[in-house]
């Protein structure tokens, strides 16, 4: 593609943009054979050089192998009980039953189903499963890889969660696709970190697959220990499978053609007793882009005791007002499968943001007068486009959510929607058919002398547009009382001033002025560009907000 020699610098950035979306390797992980240590099991042959001599020979003698791992891991969990606090011991029984497990699944057994007799030169082992209370939890519905035979490289996944203790951390992955997946908020696949456990009695050996997300600890033989953990890999192997990243374009250019990923999607089994924390990407963006804050989050075992996590994903070319009516549908389903008992937690990046703002509004009537001119009675529409425009302009405040988090929201638009480089990519979406259809109602009203003017139902980015005639209703009405609100900003450190005198604050997309709120519980301002929600500053602030608040009477905290 050849440029014109003055073709402006906002054309060139968006083409780049455009160009280079999804090539940034966010995510990428590589097997190997994982590394063995130079330990010793004490008062026989050094158990390093049996787990090496069982590791050659695994794919020929899978249950051969078994048995010398049982044998590793049953001497290293005896000195364990001795001993809790031997390092050495406590990485050779890590080693040993992450070997064992890939051993089971190399022999085809399956011990969750009946006991299997595994010998070894010390003696038959019996291998059993402890029957696990979590619904359908059943162990021959996945596959099971140690998290130390990954390597794992990205932006998203630079730094590496982990919870030092006992256990083997694997990656549970689904075996089949979960047909159900939607009805239960699940993914389409699972992809969700365990860790593996070995208890001895004599010559009984039982496993067990343990949610590191629900219990901090483990016993052996009496003995309270750390249950180890790793948060990173599980996430880096389901974005290396799913490349949710990689629909961030089609989704804005073509939202009608992926309708269906509009949806609410958990990270993990829910737990009426930890609170949901909802996050919702931007504008060309997919829940992908939250990886660094939960990856970060997950390490802090109060973040984990108080909360879980889930996605609202959807298609960022809708017109944001109509992204929030689809989150409303969804939050009704959720309401119907699941007993919400806290409160939830919104954080939004960008749009997402804006989309959080209209689940914490009453409109009554505002937004349809301000849009029609005329209240809704008094409006003629076809049933179709009466309902679309009803779930888009009438809605009360959302009764689940206790506490929203702005970052870097455009709530009173940014000025990039409307100049040029923000009308050519609001041309470059397609406008969906029902919503199309409803343009037309539009027409019947009239325009100010400075609203933006556009032929059709506003996309996503007209609706980030600062003299949007939404944009301007939805900020003649105050959000809900009551409701804790917290606005986190990005500044590229330039300076600027905080209202609209020039040159202003600004994170290069977003400036102070529209993600400001008046009367927010917290707001902060981070070193940072339009990606605020990235910022190591801005997700320890999350982090402080969340765990102040998971006490006993925070949401009547001051912050």
């Amino acid at each position: 593609m050849k440029l014109r020699p003055h073709t402006p610098s906002f054309v060139i950035a968006l083409l780049l943009a455009i160009l280079m979306t999804g090539c940034a390797r966010i995510a990428s992980v590589s097997e190997r054979r994982p590394r063995l240590f130079p330990v010793a099991e004490e008062g026989g042959e050094p158990a390093v050089r049996r787990m090496q001599t069982a590791m050659r020979t695994e794919k020929r003698q899978p249950l051969a192998a078994l048995g010398e791992f049982l044998a590793v891991a049953r001497a290293a969990s005896a000195q364990l009980v001795k001993d809790p606090r031997n390092a050495t011991a406590r990485e050779t029984y890590n080693f040993a039953v992450a070997r064992a497990v890939t051993a089971i699944q190399k022999a085809q057994l399956a011990p969750w189903k009946s006991p299997v007799r595994v010998p070894s030169a010390e003696g038959d082992f019996l291998l059993t499963w402890k029957k696990d209370l979590r619904p359908g939890w059943n162990p021959g519905l996945y596959e099971f890889v140690p998290a130390d035979q990954f390597d794992v490289r990205g932006s998203y996944v630079s730094e590496r969660s982990v919870r030092k203790g006992v256990g083997a951390p694997l990656v549970a992955i689904g075996r089949e696709r979960n047909e159900h997946y939607r009805t239960e908020f699940g993914l389409p696949r699972t992809f969700y970190g365990v860790t593996a456990l070995l208890d001895f009695r004599g010559r009984n050996a039982e496993l067990s697959f343990e949610d590191p997300l629900a219990a901090e600890t483990t016993r052996i033989d009496g003995n309270s220990l750390p249950l180890a953990a790793d948060f990173t890999v599980p996430l880096a192997v389901l974005l290396e499978s799913a490349k949710p990243q990689t629909l961030g374009l089609p989704r804005l250019l073509q939202p009608e053609k992926y309708a269906e990923t509009a949806r609410i999607s958990r990270l993990e089994p829910y737990d009426p007793n930890k609170t949901v924390v909802l996050v919702i990407h931007g504008l060309m963006d997919s829940e992908a882009t939250w990886t660094p804050m939960i990856n970060k989050l997950r390490a802090d075992p109060q973040i984990r005791a108080n909360y879980q996590f889930w996605f609202f994903s959807y298609p960022s070319g809708y017109p944001y007002p109509y992204s929030a009516a689809l989150l409303r549908r969804e939050l009704d389903a959720v309401g119907r499968k699941f007993a919400i008992r806290k409160p939830m937690v919104v954080i939004g990046h960008s749009m997402g943001g804006c989309i959080g703002r209209l689940l914490v509004t009453d409109t009554a009537t505002k937004l349809w007068t301000d849009i029609f001119g005329k209240s809704p009675a008094a409006t003629r529409l076809d049933a179709d486009d009466r309902h679309l425009f009803e779930e888009t302009l009438l809605f009360n405040h959302r009764p689940e959510i206790g506490r929203v988090i702005f970052i870097s929201a455009p709530l009173r638009g940014s000025d990039i929607a409307r100049n040029p480089v923000g009308r050519i990519g609001s041309m470059l979406v397609k406008v969906p058919s029902n919503l199309q259809a409803a343009g037309d109602s539009l027409r019947l009203s009239t325009f100010g002398s400075d609203d933006l003017r556009i032929k059709n139902i506003p996309n996503s980015i007209d609706t980030l547009a600062p003299n949007n005639r939404f944009v301007r209703a939805i900020n003649s009405i105050p959000m809900k009382t009551g409701i804790p609100l917290h606005v986190i900003s990005g500044d590229r450190g330039k300076g600027g001033s905080k209202d609209h005198s020039k040159p202003m604050m600004s994170d290069g997309v977003v400036p102070y002025w529209s993600s400001h709120i008046d009367g927010a519980v917290s707001e902060l301002v981070v070193p940072s560009n339009h990606g605020a929600h990235q910022n190591p500053t801005a997700i320890e602030e999350v982090r402080r907000i969340l765990v102040r608040y998971s006490r006993p009477g925070g949401y009547a905290l001051n912050p």
